[in-house]
């Protein structure tokens, strides 16, 4: 069983600049089929960005995908973690925030992300949430066999 942070993590880091679009920021998601991005000025977090974020928070409302920013409608000022906190303290601060994610941030940079599923397959690999974590993603509706 895991016990610090780094071992569950998703290493590395997905950022857009706090001035991208939209747009720009989901096709980053699709190009690397994943749910969220960081929002980054240089190495700073600034915030978090999810799909959810742009269907609700701008979609939703009819704003401009092209137009709005990544910045205006992430998360700001995200709950993070270090990688060798406990895996125990990742699992406390996502029920107390009520989040899905936290960025894994080390002597202030961003170095990976730690999501529920990550800590679903470490710590309950039999869970329903485990199995869905750990599946390969369907492809979506409107991609073309090869």
């Amino acid at each position: 069983m895991a016990y610090v942070v780094r071992e569950v993590m998703t290493p590395g880091v997905v950022a857009v600049r706090p001035d991208a679009s939209l747009v720009e920021a989901a096709q980053l998601m699709r190009a690397q089929d994943i749910g969220d991005v960081l929002v980054a000025d240089e190495a700073q977090v600034v915030g978090v960005l999810t799909d959810r974020d742009i269907a609700l928070r701008a979609v939703a409302d009819g704003a401009d995908p092209l137009t709005v920013s990544a910045e205006a409608v992430c998360t700001p000022h995200p709950v993070a973690i270090g990688p060798d906190d406990e895996v125990s303290t990742a699992v406390a601060l996502m029920r107390e925030y009520a989040v899905r994610r936290l960025p894994v941030v080390q002597d202030g940079h961003a170095v990976g992300m730690v999501s529920l599923g990550d800590l679903a397959l470490t710590q309950d690999p039999a869970s329903a949430l485990a199995d869905i974590s750990g599946a390969d993603p369907d492809g979506w509706a409107g991609d073309t066999p090869t």
